[in-house]
């Protein structure tokens, strides 16, 4: 068995490791670094569940080989909460609903922080729009989207009261 040595920056750790050339990113997360909160819902790219965030960028790492993230800054779900506080798109989840058996969650709130981080001027709309590709089964997006925005509208209230 062939192995390549990456280095990767995993939620503000480099973790260096040997991989196969074919291990796919979201198999090293959870295999390798044991860091279960990145799902694999479908293998196809088509749901949205291994979603994490690639040097800022929502990425299904279903779709992405280890060996691609080399030398890359990777976060997963796990990079989210921090002292025992939530993040503030995990507080907004829980106080809007917008989750159910929270199989889908950990994709969403990926693809959320790269939303919030990238975008101004949210709204539903451009929301559900961004959202296209990550699949929930249980709550129908009301919730979901209901919770983007009031962490969305929250950073832009900040961002008026500063200027």
């Amino acid at each position: 068995m062939t192995t390549v040595p990456i280095s990767i920056d995993v939620n503000g750790k480099t973790q260096r490791a040997d991989v196969e050339p074919r291990r796919l990113l979201v198999g090293f997360l959870r295999q390798q670094l044991h860091l279960t909160g990145t799902h694999v819902g479908c293998d196809t790219a088509q749901c949205g569940a291994c979603t994490v965030l690639v040097d800022g960028d929502a990425v299904k790492s279903c779709t992405m080989l280890a060996v691609q993230a080399d030398g890359c800054s990777v976060r997963t779900v796990e990079s989210l909460a921090a002292g025992g506080a939530l993040h503030a798109l995990q507080q907004a989840f829980h106080e809007c609903h917008a989750l159910q058996c929270g199989y889908c969650t950990p994709g969403f709130l990926m693809s959320a922080l790269e939303l919030i981080e990238k975008h101004r001027d949210l709204d539903e709309a451009k929301i559900r729009h961004l959202l296209d590709g990550n699949l929930c089964r249980c709550t129908g997006y009301n919730g979901i989207v209901k919770a983007i925005v009031q962490v969305a509208n929250a950073r832009d209230r900040k961002a008026d009261a500063r200027v």
